[in-house]
């Protein structure tokens, strides 16, 4: 049985990120914050956000506030409905089949190219095993799901670049509003942990073609759980 504490109301937590901004914050800083709490999980697919809730919470103008929901329209993690609002992009079977599609092409070409040991630039990777492993300790399932995508953007640090970064962090966001559709996150995310710190060991090794192997079945099998959780959705 999880143990994970009630709930946190989103908007509660945006407060501690007041501080973050500034009086002169720009749209795309803002932006970063709202898909940092999205990629977090305390805005689930659908949820409705609205601008005076979060404004008040930032200490943000409605203008900057709708450019930073532009923004994060245009990389498909929300969308706004005509007279609605705007809302938590739903995601579908094709975009997880898509997502990874991408993930494959970009994660598994990045551990592969390691062909020695990496030494202190593994440090966030292990950091976020390490980080993984506490959670479940704790049976406290949103944060393992959390250290899980850490674990995923840290890889991807090992390429050098900032774009790929960069396009990981909008990917792994959009990941995220998929892992929602696992009613219990638990069995989904749990058995990964052993994988995730196998794939670390295989770099820590300098053995990027057998990181590359684990790499590649740990998503297969990720992407066929979460298409067969979509069917079943829609039954």
């Amino acid at each position: 049985m999880s143990t994970d504490v009630p709930a946190v109301d989103p908007i509660a937590v945006l407060v501690g990120d007041r501080s973050v901004l500034s009086r002169t914050s720009t749209a795309e800083r803002l932006a970063d914050v709202l898909r940092t709490r999205i990629t977090e999980g305390h805005f689930p697919p659908g949820t409705r956000l609205s601008e005076e809730a979060i404004g008040g919470a930032l200490g943000v103008s409605r203008n900057t506030l709708r450019e930073a929901f532009r923004l994060l329209t245009h990389e498909r993690l929300l969308v706004h409905e005509l007279n609605r609002g705007v809302f938590v992009r739903m995601l579908s079977e094709a975009d997880v089949a898509d997502l990874y599609r991408l993930r494959k092409l970009v994660q598994c070409s990045i551990v592969r190219e390691v062909q020695s040991p990496p030494g202190d630039r593994l440090a966030p990777v292990a950091a976020a095993v390490e980080a993984g492993e506490a959670a479940a300790a704790r049976q406290s399932w949103r944060e393992l799901g959390t250290a899980d995508i850490h674990f995923h953007q840290a890889l991807c640090t090992l390429a050098g670049s900032p774009r790929v970064d960069e396009l990981m962090r909008g990917l792994l966001a959009e990941l995220r509003l998929v892992f929602h559709v696992m009613a219990d996150p638990q069995p989904f995310h749990e058995p990964y942990l052993a994988r995730n710190r196998q794939i670390l060991q295989a770099l820590q090794r300098g053995h990027g073609n057998e990181a590359e192997r684990l790499l590649r079945e740990y998503l297969d099998d990720a992407e066929r759980q979460l298409v067969e959780a979509y069917r079943t959705k829609s039954l």
